[in-house]
C-alpha cells in the first residue's frame, strides 16, 4: 500500500489533504478561543480611579476594557434634565433611580453624561442636585437599551425605563457620553481631588472614607436618597459550550479530510491487487490451456507419425513381395530357357506378371 500512496498524484492529494486539516484545525482554535469568554480587567486597574476624559471619549461605543473603571469626573449638575428610572431594586425593594445630567469639565465637545446619584422608592422622596463645580467618582456602566413607549410623566417627574444615552441625548437635547456613572460619592470639587490623593500614594479606603465625610450626594446626612453601589464584574470566565462543540466539529472535520485520502489510496490498492488477481488467475487458465492444447498436439503428432509409420512398413513390405516374385519368375524364365536351348521345340512366352 506504501507503494500505492507514493504515486505523484496521490501525494498531491495528501497535499492538499494535510492543507484543508490545517485549516480546519486553525478553525477549531478559533471557535475554542471563542468558546471562553474575555476575562474582565483585573480588579487592580478598575478599582483604582482615573480621569473619565482620559479613560473615556464621547460619541463613540465603549469596549469591554473601558466598562466597569471607576472613573472621577468634574463638573456641574444639570438639575433641569434629571429623569428617573423605574423597577430598580435596592435590597429587595424595587424603586428609581434618580438620574442627572452632568457636563463634564474637558468633554471636547461639552458633553454631558448621566449620573445616578440615588435611589428612593417614591417619587416624592427625593434630593435636588448638588450645585456647584462638584468631583463625581462613580463606577463607568455602558448605556443600557431604549424601550419603546418607556418614557413618560408621573407626578411631575420624567420617569423612564432604561438607562439609554441614546434616549436621554432626545429629552435633555445635548450630546452625550454613550454610557453613565453610578455614583459613589459626590463632594465639592474645591475640597476634595480623588486623583491628587491617587498620585500620592495614598491607600484606597482612607481616600474612600474621606471622600464619604464630604459627600454631599446620596452619603450626606438627611440625605432621602439611598446610595447605589454597583460592584465590579465576576473575574471568572464563562464558556461557551456552542462554540465547544462547533470547535470539536471543525476537528472531525479535519480527520475526515485525512480519512478520505487514505479511503482513495486504499481503493485503488485495492483495484490494483484485484487486477494482479485477475492476472494471476488468467495467466493460470491460459497455461492450463496451453499445456492441454500443447498435448493435444503432442497425441495428434504421434498418431499421425505411428500412421505414417505403418504405412510405410506396409509398402516395404509390399515391394518385398512384388520384388520376391519378380525374382520367381525371372528364375522361373532362366530355368525354361535353359530347358529350351536343350530341345528344338517351340517354347511359351511367360505370362504377365501381376503388380501386388
Amino acid at each position: 500500500m506504501l507503494r500505492t500512496a507514493l504515486k505523484p498524484v496521490w501525494l498531491l492529494a495528501l497535499l492538499f489533504a494535510l492543507a484543508v486539516s490545517a485549516v480546519f484545525v486553525g478553525l477549531s482554535k478559533w471557535q475554542f478561543d471563542a468558546a471562553e469568554s474575555t476575562a474582565p480587567p483585573p480588579l487592580t486597574q478598575t478599582e483604582t480611579p482615573v480621569a473619565l476624559t482620559e479613560h473615556f471619549a464621547p460619541e463613540r461605543p465603549m469596549m469591554g476594557t473601558e466598562a466597569d473603571q471607576v472613573v472621577v469626573a468634574t463638573g456641574q449638575f444639570l438639575a433641569d434634565r434629571e429623569v428617573f428610572v423605574q423597577d430598580r431594586l435596592r435590597e429587595g425593594a424595587n424603586g428609581y433611580w434618580v438620574v442627572t445630567a452632568l457636563t463634564v469639565d474637558g468633554a471636547p465637545g461639552g458633553e454631558v453624561i448621566p449620573v445616578v446619584r440615588g435611589w428612593t422608592q417614591d417619587l416624592g422622596r427625593s434630593d435636588p442636585a448638588p450645585e456647584g463645580t462638584v468631583e463625581v467618582t462613580g463606577r463607568l456602566l455602558p448605556a443600557e437599551g431604549p424601550f419603546a413607549g418607556g418614557t413618560h410623566t408621573q407626578d411631575g417627574r420624567t420617569v423612564t425605563t432604561t438607562v439609554a444615552t441614546s434616549e436621554l441625548i432626545n429629552l435633555w437635547d445635548a450630546p452625550a457620553y454613550s454610557g453613565f456613572v453610578s455614583a459613589f460619592t459626590v463632594v465639592p470639587a474645591a475640597q476634595f481631588s480623588t486623583l491628587e490623593q491617587v498620585a500620592a500614594g495614598t491607600p484606597a479606603e482612607q481616600i474612600a472614607e474621606a471622600r464619604q465625610a464630604q459627600d454631599i450626594g446620596a452619603h450626606a446626612d438627611g440625605a432621602q436618597l439611598e446610595p447605589v453601589w454597583v460592584g465590579p464584574q465576576p473575574q471568572e470566565t464563562e464558556v461557551v459550550w456552542m462554540n465547544i462543540f462547533y470547535a470539536i466539529e471543525w476537528v472531525v472535520f479535519a480527520a475526515f479530510a485525512l480519512y478520505l485520502w487514505w479511503r482513495f489510496v486504499r481503493d485503488d490498492f485495492l483495484r490494483e491487487q484485484r487486477e494482479r488477481e485477475l492476472d494471476r488467475e488468467w495467466a493460470e487458465r491460459w497455461r492450463d490451456e496451453e499445456l492441454a492444447r500443447r498435448r493435444e498436439q503432442a497425441r495428434q503428432e504421434k498418431e499421425r507419425a505411428l500412421a505414417e509409420f505403418e504405412r510405410f512398413h506396409r509398402r516395404r513390405e509390399r515391394e518385398a513381395v512384388v520384388a520376391a516374385r519378380r525374382a520367381h519368375v525371372a528364375e522361373t524364365r532362366d530355368t525354361q530357357t535353359s530347358a529350351g536351348s536343350g530341345s528344338a521345340g517351340p517354347t511359351t512366352p511367360p505370362a504377365p506378371e501381376e503388380d501386388a
